[in-house]
């Protein structure tokens, strides 16, 4: 019988005791190795390319063509990362693409670019760090914060939304954009004060709403 206190933790990928082993099998063409890897990451991964591509039948494809990419490219991945951030920076890469395809030759039906601001709305906020979806009281909020996400530089809204709706870690989302620590909290910051100033736009004038975040830290 084992003693109290030393129970061994349940695997985090049941039938392999960790994900180097889920790895090795993958490698080797384990097809209940891909099932695992399909059921965590799947939904993850089509949520995350919907918010940044707008485009629920797109997304649907982009999430094919992601793991299409992880099947293929499984063997030569050495784990310098874990899986899940792999798997996303292939998902931002190939929503990025379908943003830029979308740009080259749809740019009149799907008008992703945002608008100039000069509107001075940023005045009305106190505190820069907070995250907008704090903000997010009901769902209306929600709906508005998905709406605003939808005119944000790509750039920046991919860090906002692997930090916010994702909760990777400053340092995950670095690995995800090849990027420095220093980059991405920068566009976090930018995104952020980019996407309150859009909510204000969207809320204050029709309903007469205030916005007065506390400071908070992530």
């Amino acid at each position: 019988m084992p003693e109290l206190g030393n129970e061994v933790a349940p695997p985090e990928w049941p039938g392999w005791p960790d994900e180097g082993c889920l790895l090795e099998s993958l490698r080797l063409g384990s097809e209940s190795a891909y099932e695992a890897l399909l059921e965590r990451f799947q939904l993850p991964v089509y949520n995350l390319v919907q918010r940044l591509i707008d485009d629920s039948s797109e997304a649907g494809d982009v999430t094919q063509d992601v793991f299409l990419k992880v099947f293929r490219n499984v063997t030569a991945f050495r784990g310098q990362s874990s899986l899940k951030t792999w798997i996303y920076r292939i998902a931002v890469n190939e929503a990025h693409n379908r943003r830029r395809w979308f740009g080259r030759h749809k740019r009149a039906e799907v008008g992703l670019e945002a608008e100039g601001d000069g509107l001075g709305y940023l005045d009305h906020l106190s505190d820069a760090a907070r995250s907008p979806y704090d903000l997010a009281l009901n769902e209306e909020w929600r709906s508005a914060i998905e709406k605003a996400l939808e005119g944000l530089n790509p750039v920046f809204r991919s860090a906002v939304v692997l930090r916010d709706l994702e909760d990777l870690s400053y340092e995950e989302i670095a690995d995800v954009l090849d990027v420095s620590l220093g980059t991405v909290k920068s566009r976090i910051l930018r995104g952020r004060e980019s996407l309150r100033k859009a909510l204000v736009e969207q809320l204050e004038p029709s309903r007469g709403l205030h916005f007065t975040p506390q400071t908070a830290a992530d």
